[in-house]
């Protein structure tokens, strides 16, 4: 039975030039690297279908044509594919500036996805529970992997703590794994630029703002030849 239609839109990042997968990201842009027989965006792109997502909004900068090119319009998908341009731009904006100049795209809600990750993380997870006014944003946290040991931010019950001011009585530091829910009034008062996420996701965990959900199933984040090779 298909998934009801949700009018919450998702964003894939898709803009990085993936240096630490060279040479294979001279000539393809990471989320077109094929893992088990299909690009990795695609592997989004279905599951976020699956979820009732019907439009999705795509950042491109590195080789960017190549993208729309061998999505099309989304049709085959039974989606709407929106392009969020950068590469015409005098800088790099990271994720945060690249969420920014997205903006007129995005809805009041909606899903980001680092188009460089492998999950079977079923997306409508994410929209069981709507963000109440005091909440900007729900992460998806996973157990620390081993190139990134040291985690990003406590989890306390569903509350994010910043790792540094937690104790172990609140919970272990725990890894963003790259998919939360967010809220465009998050951004919308951003200047058009660069700016990380890092940064503004510290700010508002440590005003209370954030929340957060542990996965336990599979999660790879595909950024060298050997993890690439792991999520095969």
């Amino acid at each position: 039975m298909p998934a009801a239609t949700h009018p919450v839109r998702a964003m894939i990042l898709a803009a990085g030039r993936g240096e630490r997968l060279r040479p294979l990201t001279d000539h393809t842009p990471k989320p077109l690297i094929p893992v088990q027989g299909k690009p990795l965006i695609v592997h989004h792109i279905e599951r976020l279908v699956a979820a009732g997502i019907t439009d999705i909004v795509i950042n491109l900068n590195h080789l960017a044509e190549q993208i729309p090119a061998a999505l099309g319009d989304g049709d085959r998908w039974n989606v709407r594919l929106h392009f969020s341009w950068e590469n015409h731009l005098s800088e790099n904006l990271e994720t945060a500036g690249g969420i920014r100049h997205a903006l007129p795209l995005l809805s009041d809600t909606f899903i980001l996805v680092n188009g460089d990750i492998f999950t079977d993380f079923p997306f409508e997870e994410l929209l069981n529970h709507t963000l109440s006014p005091e909440i900007d944003f729900r992460l998806l946290m996973v157990t620390n992997p081993e190139h990134h040991p040291k985690g990003d931010f406590a989890l306390n019950q569903q509350r994010l703590e910043l790792c540094e001011a937690h104790t172990t009585e609140t919970g272990e530091c725990l890894t963003y794994a790259g998919i939360g829910l967010y809220k465009k009034s998050m951004f919308s008062g951003l200047p058009e630029g660069r700016r990380a996420l890092g940064t503004l996701l510290k700010e508002k965990i440590a005003a209370r703002r954030g929340q957060g959900l542990l996965f336990t199933g599979a999660w790879i984040d595909v950024g060298t030849l050997e993890r690439l090779q792991q999520a095969e």
